[in-house]
């Protein structure tokens, strides 16, 4: 009986230490919950400016009333801001999709070819590529300008969209080309074997899989060319000027007091796009991501 009775001590021991365990990863569950939450609420504090302000009277509307919710709910600041951002919107609009779809389509041809179909000198080709995404915008500022000027496209959302996919096409092809590096490359043996020719292979084997690798870098470009400032100001015109020159001439001009809602109100239009596309667009970026896609 003793021994019965110390195995049945040492089973319940064991099954309370067992029912206990768990304390702690949950103790670690929570304390990582409320770090999240008190980092959510830092980064949501001049959100909250940004929507109360937005929505107040003009007479209400002032940075020593930020923190409080508004009296009386207006759209006036919210109309006043589409009127001022609405040209800059289309011209952003008109810049980023084509300059992305532009930039992921020549990003995909050149790392099938870089990964691919490979040819000798593909690796000084590849690293080339790469040089470009560290020369910094200001060093051709002034040879893209004249380049622009002498193909009558300076001052044009066209010329606009082709300095970013110019600028774009080395991150894309890198994207792209560690991508496709993780493609079997028995599936374009076989291909070959089949008959099918470069092009051929490109269309029926490697677009159909190259889903993640458009996603990350759509997104990519469309952000980077939606919150263009430099070349904005550098190579636009009055009439090619995105939302960004826009929102800077909207914040610069006029009493900071009586305009003080006009300005949340456009801040918050002119981030709303690129936020809408993170979020529509987000779990296929991470899923592009955790493809390899920026794996190398």
């Amino acid at each position: 009986m003793s021994a019965q009775t110390s195995v049945g001590k040492r089973i319940g021991a064991g099954t309370g230490a067992g029912r206990r365990a768990p304390a702690r990863p949950r103790v670690l569950r929570g304390v990582r919950f409320a770090v999240l939450l008190a980092f959510v609420v830092v980064f949501l504090i001049p959100v909250y400016v940004l929507v109360v302000t937005s929505f107040k009277s003009l007479q209400e509307a002032d940075p020593s009333t930020a923190w409080s919710l508004p009296r009386d709910w207006s759209v006036d600041g919210w109309r006043a801001a589409w009127e001022a951002l609405r040209p800059g919107l289309e011209n952003s609009v008109k810049i980023a999709v084509s300059g992305s779809l532009i930039s992921a389509a020549l990003g995909s041809l050149n790392g099938y070819v870089l990964s691919k179909w490979r040819f000798p000198g593909a690796d000084a080709v590849f690293t080339l590529f790469l040089f470009g995404m560290f020369i910094p915008y200001q060093a051709v500022m002034i040879p893209l300008a004249g380049m622009l000027t002498d193909l009558e496209l300076a001052g044009t959302v066209r010329g606009l969209v082709l300095a970013h996919v110019v600028y774009g096409i080395p991150i894309c092809t890198l994207i792209f080309r560690n991508y496709y590096v993780t493609i079997p490359d028995e599936l374009i043996e076989a291909a070959r074997v089949d008959g099918a020719g470069m092009l051929r292979t490109y269309w029926s084997i490697v677009l159909p899989v190259s889903a993640p690798a458009f996603a990350v870098t759509l997104i990519w470009q469309f952000t980077s060319m939606w919150n263009d400032f430099l070349f904005a100001v550098f190579l636009g015109a009055p009439d090619s000027w995105p939302v960004t020159v826009m929102l800077n001439n909207t914040a610069g001009s006029g009493a900071v007091a009586v305009q003080y809602n006009q300005q949340m109100a456009s801040a918050l239009l002119a981030s709303l796009p690129t936020l809408l596309v993170y979020l529509l667009l987000g779990r296929f970026f991470m899923r592009g991501l955790m493809a390899g896609a920026l794996k190398g």
